[in-house]
């Protein structure tokens, strides 16, 4: 009965070990969780309020830019001029863009032998490929402001 009574008390000593032990790892896990939880929304706080600051960056950027581009201080010539180019790039693209709309012109030799297009097959035609070429935001803006507005929203 002497054994029983020792694998009693060793089997209720390791129980209460194993309990102290868990209780002891549950605050363990609890605290890192806490500590993990905190950093996660600061880190959230803080990747919002880098977003306000480039936005501002970039708002302050554009009232610069429309209030000094007709005479830009040496300082930022090679910017405006960055700019300039790719402004007018944008405007080449888009002229390039409104040919390749219409519809192309063919010369057909009159001894070869070729599929007749109806004109409603032509214009379905036209319209996939000018829905797969135009994006959804795409604007044709007249003028620089309009175009540096439109693609310095997509960086925002």
């Amino acid at each position: 009965m002497k054994n029983y009574d020792d694998l009693k008390e060793k089997a209720k000593s390791a129980l209460e070990t194993i309990a102290d032990v868990s209780a002891e790892a549950y605050k363990i896990a609890e605290a890192k969780a806490k500590v993990l939880a905190r950093k996660a929304k600061l880190n959230t706080e803080m990747a919002k309020e880098r977003n306000i600051i480039r936005r501002n960056y970039n708002e302050i950027g554009k009232k610069f830019y429309e209030l000094h581009k007709d005479t830009p201080t040496e300082q930022f010539t090679e910017d405006f001029e960055k700019l300039s180019l790719s402004f007018e790039r944008i405007d080449a693209i888009k002229a390039e863009l409104e040919e390749l709309k219409k519809p192309p012109v063919v010369e057909v030799d009159d001894d070869e032998c070729c599929e007749e297009v109806t004109s409603e097959e032509s214009s379905q035609e036209q319209e996939s490929a000018d829905n797969a070429v135009e994006s959804p935001e795409d604007n044709s803006g007249e003028n620089e402001e309009e175009n540096f507005e439109e693609s310095s929203e997509d960086y925002s």
